[in-house]
């Protein structure tokens, strides 16, 4: 069963580490900035791979500090993302994030992670998440694939639409809800057919 709850961070409001400067910490940081280009983003790691170097330069909400990890750098921090292949390493910088009360991910480590990075699914402003618990982000992928091709290209225009017509609704909040539902319901409909 999963019971994990997903929510949206607004990373460009909060600041997250990523310890690593590998293959790996690519993936991280690829997978943050490209949901969220403005992530503020500190990177520490004694080695930095080109692609990462490339991304620095180009990206003003990232920094790097080239050099091993230190204690100190959890001051200021909301997220912390692991990306190194030292299993004791990880375990020692969890325990200290966690008396700081840091959210943590630590790569290819699913009972050292207090959240995943699962896959997105993103059309414009409509966004899906796809978990599976750290069981397979293999399915995740092909999921993920799928979705993408499912959703019509028109999906964004059809959302501001809706926020539109949300805003324009007069009522307490009980009929909007409904007007809402009997609309979204026959859009649906349309669509299936």
């Amino acid at each position: 069963m999963n019971t994990l709850f997903p929510i949206y961070v607004k990373l460009d409001q909060i600041n997250t580490l990523l310890i690593g400067g590998g293959p790996v910490g690519l993936e991280k940081l690829q997978a943050l900035l490209s949901n969220s280009p403005n992530a503020k983003v500190k990177i520490v790691a004694r080695d930095v791979i080109d692609e990462i170097v490339v991304l620095l330069n180009s990206n003003e909400f990232l920094s790097l500090e080239k050099r091993d990890f230190e204690e100190q750098d959890l001051k200021g921090i909301d997220l912390l993302i692991m990306a190194t292949n030292n299993p004791v390493f990880n375990e020692e910088v969890k325990q200290l994030a966690k008396t700081r009360n840091l959210l943590v991910n630590v790569a290819d480590k699913p009972d050292l992670c207090d959240f995943y990075l699962g896959s997105v699914v993103q059309k414009g402003n409509l966004k899906i998440g796809i978990s599976t618990n750290g069981k397979s982000p293999t399915i995740a992928k092909r999921l993920k694939e799928f979705l993408n091709d499912l959703l019509p290209e028109e999906i964004d225009e059809t959302l501001n639409l809706m926020s539109s017509y949300r805003n324009s609704l007069k009522g307490d909040f009980q009929r909007k809800v409904t007007v809402l539902n009997a609309h979204t319901e026959a859009l649906l409909r349309r669509a299936g057919s």
